[in-house]
């Protein structure tokens, strides 16, 4: 082989081995000053609680370098939502959702939706309850139905953190399953959890619609009375615990969790975010911290994610339409 030849053969392998780092290369992201976790509801309900679970994961593990909680709570959400999207393109924040992003959007108080938005995963899957104070005259759902049915504006329904939620849903189905109108029924609606478990305690509410990790354990310290759980059937971890299902409502539902980025994220940011909590999902640590909440183990990747954001704006227009809630 001549020297021209030679020189050409090796030239061409290195522009070969170069043109094949190359996309690998730039496919790596990762952060590059601290990492913020926004949640879009004061400190002590379900969402700041995930929120500060997985930060506390990221320091231990060494997932991510550097994050913070940030909670902006206020508008159902939505300031909290806001304010991801106000960073858009940029994989430093990500924030906590759940089907209230759906369900603001089609009772009209919000604009935002969720195509707004990077779907990034879903963590856990959880039921709601239905509570009341352990001093409660209201003794058990059978009593409590009899009273609603008596005067639907008997008593005072609370929940957080925003109309149309889970929690929402649940009550309404309720409601609407013992032959209430849920739109006539009083109801206060909180901006954190942490707020709404102060107003039960303190007796300036009756009865409160909120997830299993706030009120079974007040239950078992006899600081309250869980009346119902909205699951299929009567799960190990909450045994004690009858459904509404087993007690004659129609009330089967769940919400799901996770963390969402701003809009425009690009293809890298949102692999290195399936890679993080790929590999959070799978520890020993965060399956400890779903167990002791009550919530139940329900991963999905981004690509998954959106089918499934897909498929539940259909499911949450069909319910909140029928139960006269949607406005868009």
């Amino acid at each position: 082989m001549s020297s021209f030849r030679l020189a050409v053969g090796i030239a061409a392998a290195c522009f070969a081995l170069v043109m094949g780092i190359a996309p690998a290369s730039a496919q790596q992201w990762k952060p590059t000053k601290p990492v913020e976790l926004v949640v879009g509801s004061s400190p002590g309900g379900s969402p700041d609680v995930m929120a500060r679970l997985v930060q506390r994961i990221f320091q231990s593990s060494g997932l991510v370098p550097s994050s913070a909680v940030v909670n902006k709570p206020g508008a159902a959400n939505t300031i909290g939502w806001a304010y991801l999207n106000q960073h858009a393109g940029d994989g430093h924040f990500i924030a906590t959702y759940s089907p209230a992003l759906i369900g603001n959007r089609i009772m009209g108080t919000t604009q935002l939706n969720y195509l707004d938005f990077t779907p990034l995963n879903i963590l856990a899957r959880e039921y709601v309850v239905i509570s009341v104070k352990a001093d409660s005259p209201i003794t058990s759902l059978n009593e409590l139905t009899a009273r609603l049915k008596k005067n639907p504006q008997a008593v005072t329904f609370a929940f957080a953190t925003a109309r149309g939620n889970h929690n929402h849903v649940v009550m309404s189905l309720y409601l609407k399953s013992i032959g209430v109108d849920p739109k006539v029924a009083k109801v206060v609606v909180y901006s954190g959890g942490g707020e709404a478990l102060t107003a039960l305690l303190g007796g300036h509410i009756d009865v409160y619609v909120a997830s299993p990790r706030s009120m079974v354990p007040l239950q078992r310290e006899g600081r309250a009375r869980v009346l119902g759980v909205s699951s299929p059937e009567r799960d190990k971890a909450l045994a004690e615990i009858p459904t509404l299902k087993e007690q004659g409502v129609d009330a089967v539902f769940f919400t799901w969790r996770g963390f969402m980025a701003p809009r425009g994220l690009k293809p890298p940011e949102i692999a290195y975010w399936d890679a993080v909590f790929e590999k959070l999902a799978q520890s020993d640590e965060w399956k400890k911290d779903t167990e002791s909440q009550f919530w139940n183990p329900d991963y999905l990747l981004s690509a998954e994610t959106r089918k499934h954001l897909d498929r539940e704006n259909e499911v949450m227009r069909s319910i909140l339409t029928d139960l006269g809630l949607a406005k868009q």
